[in-house]
């Protein structure tokens, strides 16, 4: 088939799958967001041929669990999230996360579609085991990259709100990204779930957006979103 000018804009879902994810319904929260981006597009399905979407877990190291894909595809088969680890690597994220963009959006182009900025929506309940030198080199590998993507980090329970707002990308100009981060005493479960609502509200947006000629992720406006949820631009963290 020949794809050539389709334009596409893939979508990332980084998560923490580490034993303290097990808690307070946290993971059980976490598998309820692709189902919920699956049902959101089979109500869209003009946007199956919009975007693709990839899922990616981490703990002690970082696993892909859905290769980039059309969601809508016959006979998909949505992996179940599990905990398989202690630790919380946020370099083994990084590392994977980036290999996998830049070896899809060359295939992509390949392919003769045109290929918008990759969007991925990281979701934490702690911080990174790794040292700092190793995880912020990964991080910094990967917004380097050509392919770089636009990072959305959003934090629940336990994670560092100045470790979150530091993996904004890009965190300046016309199209910086934002933090979503949980409310102080907010149920962690239902916040993964308003998470779940705005990487939904996103997907949506930004797909229309690019039928109509935009190029690029859309958030939700600030007004809209989720009970227990706050946003964070860039220039909260200078």
């Amino acid at each position: 088939m020949d794809h050539t000018g389709a334009k596409l804009l893939p979508f990332y879902l980084v998560i923490d799958v580490s034993w303290s994810m097990t808690q307070d319904h946290k993971l059980d929260a976490a598998n309820r967001i692709v189902p919920a981006l699956v049902d959101a597009l089979a109500r869209n399905p003009v946007l199956s041929d919009r975007v693709r979407f990839g899922l990616i877990d981490f703990a002690d190291e970082a696993r892909v669990r859905l290769p980039l894909c059309d969601l809508l595809a016959p006979g998909l088969q949505l992996p179940v999230l599990a905990a398989h680890g202690g630790g919380t690597s946020f370099a083994g994220a990084f590392t994977v996360l980036r290999r996998e963009i830049e070896a899809d959006v060359a295939r992509l182009k390949a392919d003769r579609y045109v290929v918008h900025r990759p969007a991925v929506w990281f979701i934490s309940d702690g911080e990174p085991t790794d040292r700092g030198t190793i995880w912020r080199q990964a991080f910094e590998d990967l917004v380097s990259s050509p392919a770089f993507p636009n990072l959305v980090p959003c934090g629940v329970d336990r994670a560092d709100l100045g470790v979150m707002g530091s993996l904004i990308h890009p965190s300046t100009g016309p199209k910086r990204m934002s933090l979503y981060m949980m409310e102080p005493d907010f149920s962690p479960a239902a916040a993964i779930t308003g998470m779940q609502e705005i990487l939904v509200s996103s997907m949506i947006q930004s797909g229309y957006g690019l039928a109509n000629g935009g190029t690029g992720t859309i958030l939700p406006a600030r007004t809209a979103l989720p009970a227990g949820i706050r946003q964070y631009d860039p220039a909260d963290f200078v």
